[in-house]
C-alpha cells in the first residue's frame, strides 16, 4: 500500500526529478574529468622546471630547503592524483565527479601558492637581500676606516701617476723585482739605481701598476716623490693625505716620523702588506730612508735614486736599453710610421738610436724632436749625436738633450727656447703653473696676455717631449682662454738642460739669473750683508767710500730666480738687480721677508713669491714694492696676504691658497686706492675668504674677475654693478655663494660668466637678460637652481650667439624657453684629473 503510493503519488515525481539532476550533473563532471587532468598537468608542467631553478638558487646562496620543500611537496602530491587519475576507464564513471573536484581543488592550491605564498616569499627575500646588501656595505666601510679621524682609506694605488701606456727592456728587471716584493717577511728596501733618464721612475710605476703586485698589497700602495731638497713633514703629510687622513701641523721630523707609524700599523692590520715607493732619492738621503722604516710584519721600501747607497743590499742598477729595445722606443717617440710626411732610411734611425746609447730620456725627447721632420734635419742630428759620447756623465746626457734645442730654428722657435729654459726658474719637482709663464712671457716678449701664444708655444714643447701639461679640471668646451687650471711638470734632467743653457753666459751677460739659498748654500761671487758690514769696516780707513759700492755685484739679467728653505738666515748679498723685469721668490718657510734690494728693481714688471712648504708663509716688507713705477702683475702662492700699500701701475693680481682678511679685511687702505688701474684679479682656493670689500667695486678699470674654490665665500657686493668695464665674471666652486647680487645686470660690458658648481645657488638675478653682451654662460653642476628668470627672453633679440655650457640638469631648465634662435646649449661632461694632485709627477 505504502510501495503503491510512493509510485501514484506526487512525492515519486518530486524524487525522480531529483535523481534526474544529480545523473545530469554526474555527467557534466564526469565530461569535465578529462579537462581537468589536462589542466593539472600544464600546471605542473610549468611548474616543475621553476621549482628546479629555485633549488638550485638556493643551493648556490645556501638558503634553507624548506623555503621551497611545501610548494615541491605539492606538485609531487599533484603529479601523482594525476597519474592516478589518468589510468581511470570509463566503467568508473561514478567517481569522476569526486576525482574532478581533487583536481580543481589540488590546481586551486597550487596557484594560490604561487600567486599568494611565494609571492610573500619573494617579497621577503628581497628585503633580506637589501638587508645583507646594507650588511656588507656597512662591513666594507669599517675596513676603510681607521684612526679617529675617520677618515677613509683610499683603495689603490695612492699618489702614483698614470700607468705607463709604452715601456720597453723592462721585463728582466720586472721579474727580479716582483719576487723580492711578493717574498714575505718584515721590513725590506729595495733600491733601482741608474742614470738620470735610465727609466728608474717609470719601472717603478710599471711595477706598482703589475697584477701580481696589486694583488698581493691588497691597494696598500704608496708613491711619494723625495727629490733633491726633501722636507720630511712635508712627505709624512703626503702620505696622510693619500691615506684619507686630515693632519695637523707636525712638531717635528720626530713627531713626524712617529705619528707616520701609527698610521701604517693601522692600515697593516691583519697582516695587510704595505709597499712604500720613494721615488728620486738623491745623495746625502740615506738617513731619510731610513726614517721610513718600520717594524711591520711584509712591509717593502721601494727606492728609486741616482746613486747606489751602500747600504741598502738589495739593488737593482738599471742598464742602458739594448739596441732592439731602443730601436723600438725610438719609433714610438718619433711616430714612425708611413703614413709620415717623412719616412728616414732605416740607417739613418739605426745611427741617431745608436748615439742615445740606450738612454730611455734621450730616445724620448730627441725622438719626439725629429717626429714629422725633414731628411736635413735628421741628417744634422745623426752628425751631431756621432760626434760626442752619452753615458759619460750627467753633463753628457745634458749634451744630448741640448741638441734638442740647438735643433729649433724660427722666430717662434726661439720663442719656445726661451719659454723652456725660464721653466728653470722654479723647483725641482714642482708643478708650474702656466700662468705664471703667461705673466712672464707677456712682459718680457710682448705675447698676448690672454696666453693664446704661449699655450701654443707649450704644446710645441710638449710635441718634443720636453715638458708635460696637466690639466686639474677642464669642460669639453674650455674657450674662453682660462689657464687656471692648467699645470706643467718636467724631468729633472730637462731641467737641468734649462738651467744650463741659463748658465753657458758669462755672469755680467746672462739674460735670467738663478740662485739656489736651500741649506744656506751660497754661490762663490755671493758676499752677504753681515760679510759685507766686516769688510766694509776693515777696508773703510784704506779705500774711498765708492770701493764698497764698486764691489757690489751688478745684475743685468732680465729675470731673476732666487730660491730659500727655512734654514735661509735672511742675509742677502748686496747685489744690485737694476735689470730685472721679472723676479721668482721660490720660498718654503712659514715667514719670509722680502730682500731690501727689491726697492731697488725699478725695471720690475713681475713679481711671483710661491710658498711651498705646508702653511701659508706670512710675508714682510710688502711696502717695498710701491716704490717700484713698473710693476705690472703680482702672483702670490700659499701666503699671508699683508696689508696693501699703494701699487699704482699694478694690472693683475693672482692669488692662490693665501690668506686675505689682513688684505681684504684690516688694510687702513682702501683696495681701490692700493690698485687704482686694476686689470685682472685672479683669487683661487683662499678659504678664509668670505666676502668681497665693497670697495672694489670702486676699480673701475677691472676687466676680469675671477674667484674660484673659495668655498666659504657666500656673498658678493651689492654694488659689482658699478663695475662698469667687467667682461669677465667667474665664480666656479665658490659653494656656498647664496646669492649674485641684482646688480650684476648693469654689467654692460660682461662676455662671459661662470657659476659652474656654485651648488648653494637658488636664483640668479631677474634681469639677467639685460646682458646684452654675453656670450658664454656656463652653469655646470648647478644642482640648486629649479628656475630661470623670465628676462632670459631678451636672448632672443640679440645678433649673436649664447652659449650655455651646463649639464643635462640645467639643459633642462631652458627647455621652457624654446624659441631664443641664437641660444646654444652645450650639454658638457667634465674631464676631471687627478694627475695634478702632489706626489703625481712624471720622472722618467
Amino acid at each position: 500500500m505504502v510501495v503503491g503510493d510512493l509510485f501514484s503519488g506526487g512525492a515519486v515525481g518530486a524524487v525522480l526529478q531529483e535523481l534526474l539532476k544529480s545523473a545530469l550533473e554526474l555527467i557534466d563532471k564526469g565530461r569535465d574529468f578529462k579537462p581537468s587532468i589536462e589542466r593539472n598537468m600544464e600546471t605542473l608542467d610549468a611548474l616543475t622546471p621553476l621549482v628546479e631553478e629555485i633549488k638550485r638558487f638556493n643551493n648556490e646562496l645556501d638558503r634553507p630547503r624548506e623555503e621551497v620543500g611545501k610548494l615541491e611537496s605539492e606538485i609531487i602530491a599533484g603529479k601523482e592524483l594525476v597519474n592516478k587519475c589518468s589510468k581511470f576507464r570509463w566503467w568508473r564513471l561514478v567517481s569522476f565527479p569526486r576525482y574532478r573536484d581533487k583536481l580543481h581543488a589540488k590546481d586551486k592550491k597550487l596557484v594560490r601558492h604561487v600567486s599568494v605564498d611565494m609571492q610573500v616569499q619573494m617579497a621577503r627575500d628581497t628585503k633580506e637581500t637589501l638587508c645583507k646588501v646594507r650588511e656588507i656595505v656597512e662591513i666594507l666601510m669599517k675596513e676603510l676606516r681607521f684612526g679617529g679621524n675617520g677618515g677613509v682609506l683610499l683603495r689603490g694605488l695612492s699618489g702614483a701617476p698614470e700607468k705607463p701606456e709604452f715601456t720597453v727592456g723592462f721585463d728582466e728587471p720586472l721579474r727580479k723585482l716582483k719576487i723580492e716584493l711578493i717574498k714575505g717577511g718584515g721590513v725590506c728596501v729595495l733600491l733601482v739605481t741608474g742614470l738620470g733618464g735610465s727609466g728608474k721612475s717609470t719601472l717603478a710605476k710599471k711595477l706598482c701598476w703589475d697584477d701580481q703586485v696589486r694583488g698581493k698589497f691588497d691597494g696598500n700602495i704608496f708613491f711619494v716623490t723625495v727629490s733633491k731638497t726633501p722636507n720630511l713633514m712635508t712627505i709624512v703629510q703626503t702620505l696622510f693625505e693619500h691615506c684619507g687622513q686630515q693632519v695637523s701641523g707636525f712638531q717635528s721630523d720626530e713627531d713626524a716620523i712617529n705619528r707616520l707609524g701609527l698610521l701604517l700599523r693601522q692600515v697593516a692590520v691583519g697582516g695587510s702588506p704595505i709597499l712604500l715607493v720613494l721615488d728620486d732619492v738623491w745623495p746625502g738621503s740615506e738617513a731619510l730612508v731610513e726614517k721610513f722604516k718600520f717594524q711591520i710584519p711584509d712591509y717593502k721600501i721601494l727606492v728609486t735614486s741616482r746613486v747606489a747607497f751602500p747600504r741598502f743590499g738589495n739593488q737593482y742598477h738599471l742598464k742602458p736599453l739594448d739596441h732592439r729595445d731602443a730601436v723600438s722606443l725610438f719609433h714610438h717617440f718619433a711616430e714612425l710610421k708611413f703614413t709620415s710626411s717623412y719616412m728616414p732610411d732605416e740607417d739613418l734611425v739605426q745611427e741617431i738610436v745608436r748615439g742615445c746609447k740606450g738612454s730611455p730620456l734621450a730616445l724620448e725627447v730627441i725622438g719626439g724632436t725629429l717626429c714629422n721632420q725633414p731628411f736635413e734635419v735628421w741628417e744634422i742630428m745623426m752628425e751631431r749625436l756621432k760626434s760626442q759620447s752619452i753615458f759619460k756623465s750627467n753633463n753628457d746626457l745634458l749634451s744630448r738633450l741640448q741638441n734638442s734645442l740647438d735643433i729649433l730654428e724660427g722666430e717662434s722657435s726661439n720663442k719656445e727656447k726661451e719659454c723652456f729654459m725660464n721653466l728653470g726658474l722654479f723647483p725641482e719637482d714642482q708643478r708650474i703653473r702656466v700662468s705664471s709663464l703667461i705673466d712672464m712671457c707677456a712682459e718680457l716678449y710682448g705675447l698676448d696676455e690672454d696666453g693664446k701664444k704661449v699655450m701654443n708655444i707649450i704644446h710645441n714643447l710638449k710635441n718634443k717631449n720636453l715638458v708635460n701639461v696637466i690639466v686639474r679640471r677642464k669642460a669639453a668646451l674650455d674657450t674662453d682662454l682660462n689657464y687656471n687650471n692648467h699645470f706643467l711638470t718636467q724631468h729633472d734632467l730637462l731641467r737641468e738642460l734649462a738651467i744650463d743653457q741659463s748658465s753657458q753666459e758669462p755672469f755680467d751677460q746672462r739674460e735670467r739669473l738663478i740662485i739656489d739659498l736651500s741649506r744656506n748654500n751660497r754661490p762663490e761671487w755671493w758676499v752677504g750683508q753681515n760679510q759685507q758690514g766686516i769688510i766694509s769696516r776693515v777696508f773703510s780707513s784704506f779705500f774711498p767710500i765708492g770701493w764698497m759700492n764698486q764691489k757690489q755685484r751688478q745684475v743685468v739679467a732680465r729675470t731673476l730666480s732666487i730660491s730659500t728653505d727655512e734654514t735661509f738666515d735672511s742675509d742677502w748679498c748686496s747685489m744690485q738687480p737694476n735689470e730685472a723685469e721679472v723676479l721668482v721668490l721660490n720660498i718654503r718657510s712659514s715667514e719670509y721677508t722680502l730682500p731690501e734690494f727689491t726697492k731697488k728693481m725699478r725695471k720690475l714688471k713681475v713679481l711671483i713669491v710661491i710658498n711651498y712648504g705646508s702653511q701659508p708663509a706670512e710675508l714682510n716688507k710688502f711696502e717695498l714694492l710701491g716704490s717700484l713705477p713698473y710693476l705690472k702683475r703680482i702672483r702670490l702662492e700659499k701666503v699671508s696676504v699683508p696689508e696693501l700699500c699703494e701699487l699704482k701701475s699694478l694690472r693683475k693680481l693672482s692669488l692662490y691658497m693665501c690668506n686675505t682678511r689682513e688684505a681684504f679685511e684690516s688694510s687702513s687702505i682702501q683696495i681701490s686706492d692700493a690698485l687704482p688701474h686694476l686689470v685682472e684679479m685672479n683669487i683661487d682656493y683662499c678659504n678664509d675668504l668670505v666676502e668681497l670689500p665693497p670697495e672694489l667695486c670702486k676699480i673701475s678699470t677691472l676687466k676680469k674677475l675671477s674667484i674660484t674654490n673659495c668655498h666659504k665665500l657666500s656673498a658678493l657686493p651689492q654694488e659689482i654693478g658699478k663695475l662698469e668695464n667687467l667682461e669677465l665674471l667667474r665664480l666656479s666652486s665658490c659653494s656656498e655663494l647664496l646669492e649674485i647680487p641684482k646688480s650684476v645686470g648693469r654689467l654692460r660690458k660682461l662676455s662671459c660668466l661662470d657659476i659652474s658648481d656654485c651648488v648653494s645657488l637658488k636664483h640668479i638675478p631677474d634681469d639677467i637678460g639685460d646682458l646684452h653682451c654675453l656670450k658664454k654662460l656656463y652653469m655646470l653642476g648647478c644642482s640648486g637652481l629649479s628656475e630661470l628668470p623670465i628676462s632670459v627672453m631678451n636672448f632672443g633679440e640679440l645678433k649673436h650667439l649664447i652659449c650655455v655650457i651646463c649639464d643635462e640638469e640645467v639643459a633642462a631648465l631652458w627647455e621652457y624657453f624654446p624659441n631664443l634662435p641664437n641660444l646654444k646649449i652645450e650639454v658638457s661632461k667634465r674631464d676631471i684629473s687627478l694627475n695634478w694632485l702632489s706626489g703625481c709627477r712624471s720622472k722618467d
